[in-house]
């Protein structure tokens, strides 16, 4: 036998896109019915994954296994669908508070002329327990204060930013 009779024997047959597409349509829209359990969105599925096995087939020939690769797109395309459907979903239920940039300005601007109007002592106390959040004994030893002291100077800053800024002394 010869090479070239030996070589046409191993050439797989590589089915054209029509003859894909009518073999396989009605089996990927029996499947995606069954994933989807909606005959409109099994269509919409079935629909879009030929067109993307159309465009990849187009664009570097058919895929090594185009059935597989079919099957794969519509469930792929099942999938994000769904992660899209639940995203939309989450954030219609638990919508994300949005944020106000300058009023954010205006209340850091609010807090930091607060602060100012505080002794330089009670302004570190302040920070160093309440934004730090240290113990008044790690606090102590950091400023090279008693606890006591740093207690005091940090409830004292902060009657007299309460007053200050508006709120209750307390």
């Amino acid at each position: 036998m010869s090479e070239l009779a030996a070589s046409e024997r191993t050439v797989v047959q590589v089915p054209s896109f029509e003859r894909l597409f009518h073999e396989q349509r009605q089996r990927l829209f029996s499947a995606m019915w069954l994933v989807a359990r909606d005959p409109d969105e099994a269509e919409d599925l079935t629909q879009e994954a030929f067109v993307r096995v159309w465009e990849r087939w187009d664009r570097s020939g058919p895929p090594d296994d185009p059935e597989g690769y079919l099957f794969r797109a519509a469930m792929n395309l099942f999938l994000n669908r769904r992660r899209r459907a639940a995203m939309a979903a989450r954030r219609r239920l638990h919508p994300v508070e949005r944020r106000d940039h300058l009023a954010m300005v205006d209340t850091r601007d609010e807090l930091r002329r607060a602060l100012l109007t505080l002794t330089p002592a009670q302004r570190v106390a302040v920070v160093a327990v309440d934004v730090l959040d240290l113990p008044s004994d790690e606090a102590a030893k950091l400023l090279r204060k008693r606890p006591a002291t740093v207690r005091v100077l940090a409830a004292r800053a902060r009657s007299a930013l309460a007053r200050e800024l508006g709120g209750t002394d307390g």
